[in-house]
């Protein structure tokens, strides 16, 4: 089985142009809001306007929660396909925003003493990295923060095939030990060697969280889906979200936001059954917004572990280090130097200020969640999508910020 490398929808992209969005006329309006007047930090009508599903979106329905100043808006769109309302606390798939919930395990383990960031993989897991291609060692942070140079997960595999293929294969689980062996002891092609040396550049890597999961799941002698629930879910209260049972394929809870594929025929199917890997999750845009405060506020991690979170590599010369690639890290003064720290991305915002976070991405599914450091701003949005290169994450991140800063 081959699943595509879960590249981040990055949401700098859509901020370099959120002032100049031009809003085309709407397909099915949005509804939102809530008790009490306006608040004057919130525009709550942009807000609607700018989570109103355009055609040009490949877009089937949004969710969105934003909090600014102690005021908090949360809305949503309909389901264009099938013309329903959403519920504001739908459940949905949220792809690559779990990669800061395996961050913060490592952390804590490294907190605990029982992972130390700076050994390497080949220490903790000899024998998974083929020597005769990795002679350097790689550290267990520069898995998490992106500077691992190793390869893209299932790369060198053929283009994908028929959509009606990729429909049914959602429905497979995939271990860690699959992902891992299928990426660098590949059949029937040449395995990958690194991509550059680690520890000089920065490149997105869905591949390097594979191995931290690995990691967390040989050190603890427990499930990912265990050591999350444990360690984050419960403390944090989290009850609406939950990873996936190991080796099934499971639906999003209900309510939930429905995710479309269009087969060969055109006809859009419902994918929110899906099986994934152990790391993949449905959430509610209020359990993220949970899991954010609960990460910048100190409930999660201890101080010198949460540093990691703000913390972009920097190179000898105390420099962020160069940023491969050209999909992220490309606006602001930094633009082309690494914007990815243990877990999260940094985003500027107009006003000069930043805001931290993740974007994810699952079959149907595109969503963020960002917050400034003193979590006075703070949002999260979630997409079902309706066209195979479905952008409305970015596109609805974009209005979005258009509209908080729009006064």
């Amino acid at each position: 089985m081959r699943r595509s490398s879960s590249l981040p929808l990055c949401l700098s992209l859509a901020l370099a142009s959120a002032m100049t969005f031009a809003v085309a006329a709407p397909v099915l309006a949005a509804t939102g809001g809530g008790p009490g007047p306006a608040a004057p930090g919130l525009d709550r009508a942009a807000l609607r306007e700018a989570i109103t599903v355009r055609p040009e979106d490949g877009t089937a329905g949004v969710l969105a929660e934003v909090h600014r100043d102690g005021e908090a808006w949360r809305g949503t769109s309909g389901d264009v396909v099938t013309g329903k309302r959403l519920s504001r606390d739908a459940h949905f798939r949220i792809g690559s925003i779990s990669k800061p919930m395996e961050a913060v395990i490592l952390l804590q383990l490294s907190a605990e003493g029982r992972v130390d960031l700076d050994r390497s993989v080949q220490d903790y897991l000899p024998g998974l990295l083929p020597e005769d291609l990795f002679k350097e060692p790689v550290g267990v942070r520069q898995l998490l923060d992106h500077t691992s140079g190793l390869p893209q997960e299932f790369e060198g595999a053929p283009a994908s095939s028929s959509p009606d293929e990729d429909i049914e294969r959602r429905l497979d689980y995939v271990t860690f030990d699959e992902v891992i062996r299928q990426t660098l002891r590949p059949e029937g092609r040449q395995a990958p060697g690194p991509r550059f040396s680690p520890g000089t550049r920065q490149e997105y890597n869905s591949f390097g969280y594979r191995v931290a999961g690995k990691l967390i799941e040989e050190i603890t002698g427990h499930s990912f889906q265990q050591e999350v629930t444990a360690r984050i879910l419960e403390p944090l209260k989290m009850r609406e979200t939950r990873a996936t049972v190991p080796g099934r394929s499971t639906p999003v809870p209900r309510p939930y936001l429905p995710g479309y594929q269009p087969g060969s025929d055109g006809e859009l199917v419902d994918v929110n059954v899906q099986g994934g890997l152990p790391a993949s999750m449905t959430s509610t845009t209020g359990d993220l917004d949970r899991f954010i405060r609960g990460l910048f506020d100190g409930r999660l991690l201890r101080p010198a572990q949460a540093a990691e979170l703000f913390a972009i590599p920097k190179g000898p010369d105390g420099k962020p280090l160069p940023y491969a690639g050209t999909s992220n890290c490309t606006i602001g003064p930094a633009k082309g130097t690494a914007c990815f720290s243990v877990g999260l991305m940094y985003t500027p915002l107009p006003d000069g200020s930043v805001l931290w976070g993740k974007t994810g991405s699952d079959m149907g599914y595109r969503s963020g969640v960002f917050a400034t450091r003193d979590l006075n701003l703070r949002a999260v949005y979630a997409t079902g999508t309706s066209l195979p290169s479905g952008n409305g994450g970015p596109a609805v991140a974009q209005r979005l910020v258009g509209a908080l800063f729009a006064r």
